[in-house]
């Protein structure tokens, strides 16, 4: 690039930005600034015509005064007019206030176009260099319309100089990644790849920048890239610091080249010519054994090059993960790295051991390093260090370790960072279920670490450990004693009291036979947390003290003078209110059978994928695992528990936004609709379609004669609004408006009727004739319900009629009812 002569300096330029710096206040900047463009617009009207310096300094003025903040109307057309000039200094001021001051859609791109047509044609180097910057600067899509295909014409071509070629890969590198699909390289392809092979190091680098951008969209197009990166890379690897004199960055060759060289061959799986693969062998060997050797300088930059390239190494092998030796000698440098004094490389060598931990090659080498990375969990000062530390203990866990790294991780998280503690937990509690092969083992952790980090415990994990417990028939007594004496402590996790009142109510009857947790004792103990918890919570003892009147008959007394206390039954919570006053009738009016059939043990839940998982899998950031750690998950985790939630993740929102009142059939808070299991409809699970159906209306009283004929099976004469419940496990039991023989239900309508736990609108019936929808309002003890029919085929409906049916006394509870039919019809 030419020297700039001394004539070239501009004085005016000088002293207006001392002015400026010498201003005392903003006000006073202001007014030199607004004399000086006064000054400027008079020189670009005045009928004198500048000469090119002149107007190289005022546009440098006006470029200055847009870089301190204020708006520049005018001097564009001078800009461009410098573009026209011999000159290099003036040229590359046209080009620098084209480049920060026009956009795209100014009305002089055509112009500017023009004059960068010209300078590219003009096979000046200079003149050359200075367009291919100002159109990688602008980066517009008209610029790449404009010349897209001339740029790749000018890096291939024989006789374009280094430099140039250097700026054409990267400026063709820019409108690429702004307008991918207006270059195409085509017929270019081949001699942009040969570019490796160019013997000015400069021209290579630039130009594999370029290759790598193609590479990862256009992969097959540009594979041949392979064997000419793994020759360059042979060449620079080989090569002494003395070989490349003008690229050797304190005793290392070409490190930025080396870098991208090992970067680009990421993009490809292991070449298949065997020769190929073996040079790149050797390639990487001679990296891993530069890293073991002395340093060459005591300077930081010495170290940092040289670390650069072998930590790309590591990513290629650990990207080719196919070589067993080398994935050893990774790890085991890596492990080197993990005391270094350094914090940047102890995090980007726990960072790359957590990859290789899920590689079968180096998985037991980087076990080996267990204690040095608990011991990095433990001290190092730096959280996001620590966080990787706990990502590789989490990556390196299997059978052989899992007691240990679970210890450790829930040693930490008592006092871990508050950023991390919830990650910590899914991670321990998926370890816990993942690798455990004792079950008691397994409740243990889990109910310890609701005790360390009960605000960090998602509603997933105390799910989790409730299905597993009811899937395995050998952990729920023990789950059951456990968890009993944990709520015997002063302090308890409401978590912990959810678990409990759950596995109590389902299991309490396992541990009763011991005097020191009688029925009434395990009830005592439950309803002493009761006015400490939150409403979600409470509705769950409720269910749960229910429970217990089924198991223990003893406690129905004691349990029905809670159910009976004004701060139940008069609750100002409604929910809490309707589960009291339900309950309390159901334990007064049912027989000890529709009990046992209401109240039955929860059955196993199906087999699903653990909702920890999925909620670990959703989380963005580090430590977020990957779909293939997750799938892997699955499968070992399945033969623990047998199976996966079911439909806690409805229940868990019902749960926590028990603000209006909802069905009562989840009998533990946990799911919006008990299951019937695969026994024959009786009077019991029509009772469940009683509390399952019921709507969302406010609770109001209820005489006991009403209450009975409810429970009363219904005949083939009687008018009802129940609907026996189908006899699969999974579905929920349903209720529909019946004639006196009603039909039997179809088998979509359980799914169609339970979206109506939740919600007041929505398509009631639907077959390839009819579709039914249904709006509905409450307010308090009024509701109001419309139903739609709408005809899906294309003939018109003949005589069709609609009927309400009122079965038993509901007619007199109904103030007015008023049937209007409309049929919607198809267009």
């Amino acid at each position: 690039m030419p020297a700039v002569s001394k004539g070239d300096g501009m004085r005016g330029l000088a002293v207006f930005i001392s002015d400026i710096r010498n201003c005392k206040s903003k006000e006073a900047e202001i007014k030199r600034i607004n004399k000086e463009l006064a000054n400027i617009r008079s020189k670009f009207k005045g009928d004198k015509a500048l000469d090119g310096y002149s107007k190289k300094k005022y546009v440098c003025k006006l470029l200055f005064i847009f870089l301190l903040g204020h708006d520049i109307d005018f001097g564009h057309m001078e800009a461009v007019n410098l573009l026209s000039s011999n000159k290099y200094t003036e040229k590359q001021i046209g080009y620098l206030f084209i480049s920060v001051l026009v956009n795209s859609n100014s009305e002089l791109i055509r112009l500017i176009n023009n004059a960068i047509k010209n300078d590219l044609a003009s096979r000046n180097p200079t003149f050359m260099c200075l367009a291919l910057h100002c159109i990688a600067n602008v980066g517009s899509r008209e610029m790449a319309e404009a010349f897209a295909g001339e740029i790749p014409r000018i890096l291939v071509a024989g006789d374009t100089m280094d430099s140039v070629k250097q700026s054409a890969a990267l400026c063709l590198l820019r409108l690429y990644k702004t307008s991918p699909d207006l270059v195409l390289m085509g017929e270019w392809t081949s001699r942009v790849v040969h570019l490796l092979n160019d013997q000015h190091m400069g021209v290579v680098t630039a130009a594999i920048s370029l290759i790598t951008c193609l590479s990862q969209k256009n992969p097959d197009e540009f594979k041949t890239c392979v064997s000419l990166a793994v020759s360059r890379l042979s060449r620079i690897v080989s090569s002494a610091s003395t070989d490349l004199q003008d690229y050797t960055y304190y005793f290392v060759p070409a490190p930025w080249l080396s870098c991208k060289l090992l970067r680009l061959l990421q993009c490809y799986p292991p070449p298949e010519d065997g020769a190929v693969k073996g040079r790149l062998v050797e390639c990487l060997e001679t990296i891993l054994n530069k890293a073991q050797e002395p340093p060459k300088s005591k300077k930081v930059q010495h170290s940092n090059a040289k670390n650069a390239i072998l930590f790309e190494a590591i990513s290629l092998i650990i990207h080719y993960d196919s070589e067993p030796n080398l994935l050893v000698r990774a790890c085991n440098q890596l492990g080197q790295f993990l005391q270094h004094r350094e914090t940047n490389l102890r995090y980007l060598a726990l960072e790359s051991m957590c990859t290789l931990a899920s590689s079968e090659f180096s998985h037991e080498a980087v076990k080996t390093h267990i204690e040095t990375v608990i011991n990095a969990l433990k001290t190092e000062r730096d959280v996001s260090v620590r966080q990787r530390a706990a990502d590789l203990l989490y990556a390196m866990c299997d059978r052989s370790n899992a007691k240990q790294i679970v210890a450790e991780m829930l040693s930490y998280l008592e006092t871990a960072d508050y950023s991390i503690r919830e990650e910590m937990v899914l991670k321990v509690a998926i370890l816990a279920e993942k690798y455990a092969v004792d079950y008691s083992w397994y409740v243990d952790t889990i109910l310890n670490l609701i005790r360390i980090a009960g605000d960090y415990v998602s509603e997933e994990v105390w799910y989790r450990v409730i299905q597993i417990v009811i899937n395995r028939d050998d952990v729920q007594g023990y789950a059951a004693k456990t968890v009993f004496e944990a709520l015997q402590a002063p302090a308890c996790h409401e978590n912990m009291v959810k678990v409990g009142g759950y596995i109590l109510g389902e299991f309490g009857n396992l541990i009763a036979g011991d005097p020191r947790s009688s029925p009434l004792i395990q009830f005592n103990l439950l309803h002493s947390k009761f006015h400490l918890c939150s409403v979600p919570t409470r509705a769950l003892l409720l269910s749960a003290y229910i429970k217990f009147i089924n198991l223990f008959p003893e406690t129905k007394p004691t349990i029905q003078e809670v159910l009976r206390s004004d701060s139940q039954i008069r609750n100002s919570d409604v929910e809490l209110q309707q589960r009291a006053v339900e309950y309390l009738k159901l334990s007064s009016i049912a027989s000890t059978d529709v009990l046992a059939t209401v109240l039955e043990e929860m059955p196993p839940f199906p087999e699903r994928e653990s909702s920890i998982l999925a909620k670990l899998k959703k989380k963005k950031g580090p430590g977020a695992v990957s779909v293939s750690e997750l799938e892997e998950g699955k499968r070992e985790g399945g033969e623990l528990n047998g199976g996966g939630e079911r439909g806690t993740d409805a229940s868990a929102i019902a749960a926590s936004n028990a603000s209006t009142p909802s069905p009562s059939a989840d009998l533990l808070g946990l799911r919006s609709a008990a299951p019937v299991g695969s026994a024959a409809p009786s009077a019991g699970s029509l009772l469940v379609d009683v509390f399952s159906e019921a709507g969302p209306v406010a609770p109001s009283a209820v005489t006991d004669d009403n209450f009975l004929s409810d429970l009363e099976p219904p005949t083939e004469s009687s008018d009802s609004l129940l609907v026996e419940a189908p006899s699969e496990p999974d579905s929920a039991p349903s209720s529909s408006l019946g004639s006196e023989e009603p039909a039997p239900p179809l088998p979509e309508s359980d799914e169609l009727l339970n979206k109506f736990v939740c919600k007041n609108n929505g398509v009631l019936f639907e077959n390839q004739l009819l579709q039914i929808g249904i709006k509905s309002e409450y307010r308090q003890n009024l509701g109001r319900m419309y139903l739609f029919y709408g005809n899906k085929t294309s003939v018109q409906f003949v005589s069709f009629t609609t009927t309400v049916t009122c079965p038993g006394g509901l007619q007199s509870d109904i103030l007015y009812t008023e049937t209007h039919t409309s049929v919607l019809c198809r267009v």
